[in-house]
């Protein structure tokens, strides 16, 4: 929130300094245009008028002066007060109400709305019309007798003196709302640009630009609704690539997306009316075909199938390297195995898993058979569980780097499961197990443990301001014994809670769960900061972002990858780091690997990072001689 105030005070404060420039601006050509009229007025003007005339003029340039030193509001009495004196004056000793001084009025209350608001209009409307009174008053009762003059040039001098003035008054006020009105109007679009903006971020994929898996659901929903009108049955196809990790590991994430950007390109252009690709995540796709006749037995389905299988096993040209990848695919049929989205998408993944098992590089349909668990996932589990049982898991860290100064300001802890071979299981396979198992719980607070006891030793070891960032699992809130956890973990370590974030996915966030609401306000009451980890890579609701209490936000390393090679991208960073700082949240951007990504999220305002531009994931051992070596950099 203080953030926030900051920034809100600055806009106020930019928007108060503009205004009062336009004040002094037309102050100034007030004074110099009524000065010049009265000059000339004083120039023919003889007896009492040319005294009067003589007077108002002084004051004007009084008036200037004070406008010229940026006294504004000094300069707007001097220059109000005196001209409605004049007047005032000129019609006392002329013809009273109707003197032609009465027509000068009106151009006074109009000085009075350009230069300033509601009191100041109010205040010398008040005043013409007490002066009005007063002079009628007088003339009544005899105290002062109307002095008619014989017509002359000069009064048709004073009366184009007065048009002159009032005319140029009604002009700037013209002109100023008119360009009130333009520049209104140009803010509009550019809202209603970067609305649009910000609405296909969150329904499209940043790097292959297809529907994510939101905008997929809504696709499905309508498909669903147009079959069973059409009495035909709707395909979800789960595509996976086989092979997809190698290549990142030996060429980079780059060239892994530039993969997965032409095979996005590649399996559109295989599409007809009615078929929709989806970027469900990571280098898995959907893609929703109707269809009529048994599924199983329909030869076009499956001779589609097959074509996108042929065209995912097609050499790939990748940073002059030829790539040749597979894909596997698992189908699962609407409605016959289920109507709901999620539903279909599950199945239709455990299909996908069973064509793995088949040998890959082909497909299969779900059967319910399928939902039991197999063989390598149940042994799995069992090493899983004893992996917990023994505390066999480690942590490896990152750090998060503050790009304006360069310093380390906190690290991310990373789980990782090594195994007895030297070869390491990922937490894509072994997180969503342990969520399956029921053993989630276990796992996340041993991980809030070890991570508060590692950041606490840092900080007496040289680094007294570090932070420690840990992901968090949306089941870790269903017991509502997680800020209990958390305060304990801290108070073990002796770490206060505000050097600890929690990291929360996207998908949490669709659920509005009043349990959820109160746990994370709980949490951020002792202290603890809440981040949004993996911005933009399915589930973005920006409406959920401030009820949720997140003060970071962490773009994904797939928006970040593209800036340099691809101008696209650029806008969609520059919404969500401007979206994130209107809402007083810090912004981390994801997966930074040079040094020209990092100058443009620089440009563009980013705040903090991390990537392998300044380190990988390192164990407790090796991230402290990296902190070390980055704090002496």
């Amino acid at each position: 929130m203080n953030n926030n105030n900051k920034v809100d005070t600055g806009v106020e404060l930019n928007s108060a300094s503009s205004f009062a420039q336009v004040r002094r601006h037309r102050l100034l050509q007030i004074c110099g245009v009524s000065a010049v009229g009265l000059l000339a007025s004083v120039l023919i003007s003889r007896g009492i008028a040319f005294t009067i005339f003589s007077v108002g003029l002084l004051s004007l340039l009084i008036a200037f002066l004070l406008a010229y030193k940026h006294k504004i509001q000094a300069s707007s009495f001097v220059l109000l007060s005196s001209m409605s004196a004049m007047l005032f004056a000129l019609a006392l000793v002329g013809a009273g109400l109707f003197d032609i001084a009465i027509i000068g009025y009106p151009c006074l209350l109009i000085f009075a709305a350009i230069l300033g608001g509601v009191g100041l209009f109010s205040t010398l409307l008040s005043l013409t019309i007490v002066q009005c009174s007063v002079l009628v008053w007088l003339n009544l009762e005899g105290y002062v007798v109307p002095s008619t003059p014989r017509l002359s040039w000069e009064h048709l001098i004073f009366v184009q003196v007065i048009f002159i003035i009032t005319g140029f008054s009604v002009y700037i006020l013209v002109r100023d709302i008119k360009q009130l009105m333009i520049s209104l109007q140009e803010e509009n679009e550019k809202v209603e640009l970067s609305r649009a903006q910000i609405q296909h971020l969150a329904h499209h994929d940043p790097l292959t630009r297809l529907p994510n898996r939101l905008h997929g659901e809504l696709l499905f929903q309508r498909l669903l609704s147009q079959c069973k009108q059409n009495n035909t049955e709707l395909a979800v196809l789960f595509l996976d690539l086989d092979n997809f990790k190698p290549v990142n590991d030996a060429l980079g994430h780059v060239a892994g997306d530039i993969l997965l950007e032409e095979l996005a390109q590649r399996l559109s252009e295989l599409l007809t009316d009615g078929q929709h690709l989806i970027r469900f995540g990571g280098d898995e796709f959907l893609v929703l075909v109707p269809y009529s006749g048994d599924c199983q037995n329909n030869g076009t389905l499956n001779g589609f199938i097959n074509t996108l299988l042929n065209e995912c096993a097609r050499e790939f040209d990748v940073q002059q390297n030829r790539i040749i990848v597979s894909s596997s695919i698992g189908v699962a049929v609407a409605p016959r195995d289920g109507e709901h989205f999620k539903e279909l998408c599950r199945k239709a993944d455990i299909a996908m898993y069973q064509a793995k098992n088949n040998g890959r590089n082909t497909f299969s349909y779900y059967s319910p058979e399928q939902d039991a668990h197999s063989e390598e996932r149940f042994t799995l589990l069992q090493k899983l569980r004893n992996a917990v049982n023994t505390h066999a898991f480690t942590l490896n860290y990152q750090p998060i780097i503050d790009l304006r100064t360069g310093n380390v300001v906190s690290v991310e802890a990373l789980l990782r499961w090594p195994q007895p071979d030297g070869s390491m299981i990922g937490p894509d396979k072994f997180i969503p197990l342990a969520e399956s198992a029921g053993i989630i719980n276990v796992l996340g607070n041993w991980v809030i443990q070890q991570a508060c006891a590692f950041c606490a030793n840092q900080r007496k070891n040289g680094f007294p301001e570090l932070r420690i960032a840990v992901n968090i699992s949306a089941l870790q809130f269903n017991d509502g014994k997680l800020k209990h956890n958390v305060e304990k973990a801290l108070r073990r370590a002796d770490l206060p809670p505000d050097a600890l974030e929690l990291e929360l996915t996207e998908s949490l966030f669709i659920n509005e769960s009043t349990n959820i609401l109160s746990q994370l306000s709980d949490l951020t009451d002792i202290g603890v900061t809440i981040a949004i980890d993996d911005f933009g890579t399915g589930y973005s609701n920006l409406a959920y972002l401030r009820r949720f209490h997140a003060c970071t936000l962490k773009i994904d390393r797939s928006f970040i990858h593209p800036l340099t090679s691809d101008d696209n991208d650029v806008p969609l960073v520059q919404a969500m780091i401007t979206m994130a700082s209107s809402l007083g949240m810090h912004t981390v951007a994801e997966g930074i690997e040079d040094k020209a990504t990092l100058a443009l999220l620089v440009e563009m305002g980013c705040g903090f990072g991390q990537g392998y531009h300044w380190s990988k994931p390192l164990c407790e051992d090796e991230i402290n001689e990296r902190l070390c070596s980055l704090a002496r950099e």
